[in-house]
């Protein structure tokens, strides 16, 4: 099937570009509250299941073991910016385990924050692997192998334990079968699986409602969302999606981004799941869509909605600072 368009760009008053999408939210119960486009053929969720993929920390206690609070089980979950905080508390994770830097298997790359950058160039500084948007992400891997008692070496690997935990947690979430067949290799070189847009709903959704879900991973889940949203900065960074999305209304949204357009987030009080992803992998159109997404979510209370709906929205300046277009949603998303 055509996927809807379901953003617009314009220059003036004429339309530049448009994306296509899918989108899809989904109930505790797997109940579907809306559903936009082709959500069954499977998509890489990439970074935006990291809070998924945290819950082994928690489970088997190596979180409590080495002090983890809000800021560090945000961090775990994060595509951070690669600013100074981020950075140090991602080094301090691993040094609770006796880790350092170089016990990272992530790869380097700088600053995505543009004034943090400079001032590393300007510096002389060399990117180093704390630097990685992933770097919390694998200071919790790299924690739970040593809570586990397993050679750390090699966790990104598809058959270490680290990862073979993670892909347990993912399959029961999601209800979908993770193997070598829907496998592919991560920007940070961990595995990561294809699976259908409804399906990582519902696995979102029975992580907000605790629906089909143990007592431990139910507990394990809302301790991991509840910290992404008590620590929205951990979890992104400044003028960022994610960030700015849980701080529109804090405590109420869980948000994460991933690579090549795919957004998931969380509406706890209603028990739902979000999942979508724009077609061309455009940045720029999920951010539109989940924003639009939302402010529907919140039809109920007008101010969130609002504000949701006008960030969905996003004016287009050029160097001059001159406003030259627009960023819009469509459709059923309008």
């Amino acid at each position: 099937m055509q996927n809807p368009v379901l953003v617009e760009v314009t220059r003036g008053e004429i339309v530049e570009s448009r994306h296509r999408g899918m989108a899809v939210v989904v109930d505790g119960d797997g109940a579907e509250v809306m559903r936009l486009g082709d959500v069954e053929t499977p998509v890489f969720p990439r970074s935006a299941v990291k809070s998924m993929q945290a819950l082994p920390l928690i489970e088997t206690g190596a979180a409590d073991r080495y002090g983890f609070g809000n800021k560090e089980l945000a961090l775990a979950c994060a595509s951070h910016s690669g600013e100074p905080g981020h950075m140090q508390l991602a080094g301090e994770m691993a040094g609770r385990a006796g880790l350092s830097e170089a016990d990272f298997e992530c790869g380097c790359h700088w600053s995505s924050e543009q004034k943090v950058l400079i001032a590393q160039a300007r510096a002389g500084d060399k990117p180093n692997q704390l630097g990685n948007n992933c770097s919390g992400k694998h200071a919790g891997f790299l924690c739970l192998a040593c809570h586990a008692g397993v050679d750390h070496h090699g966790y990104v690997g598809y058959d270490h334990f680290v990862q073979a935990s993670v892909r347990d947690v993912m399959s029961d979430l999601t209800g979908t079968a993770l193997g070598h067949d829907n496998c592919g290799t991560d920007g940070c070189s961990i595995p990561t699986y294809a699976a259908p847009l409804r399906n990582i709903a519902h696995g979102f959704a029975r992580m907000a409602s605790g629906a089909g879900l143990g007592p431990e991973r139910a507990k394990a889940a809302e301790r991991l969302m509840s910290a992404c949203m008590a620590e929205p900065w951990h979890v992104a960074g400044t003028g960022r999606a994610c960030t700015a999305l849980m701080q529109i209304a804090p405590g109420r949204i869980f948000a994460k981004t991933g690579a090549e357009g795919v957004f998931c987030a969380t509406v706890p009080e209603k028990g739902y799941g979000i999942a979508l992803k724009c077609e061309d992998g455009s940045t720029r159109g999920a951010e539109a869509m989940i924003g639009a997404v939302l402010a529907k979510l919140f039809a109920d209370d007008e101010e969130v909605s609002s504000r949701l709906g006008d960030w969905s929205r996003k004016t287009l300046k050029n160097w001059n600072g001159i406003e030259v277009g627009r960023i819009r949603p469509l459709g059923e998303l309008a």
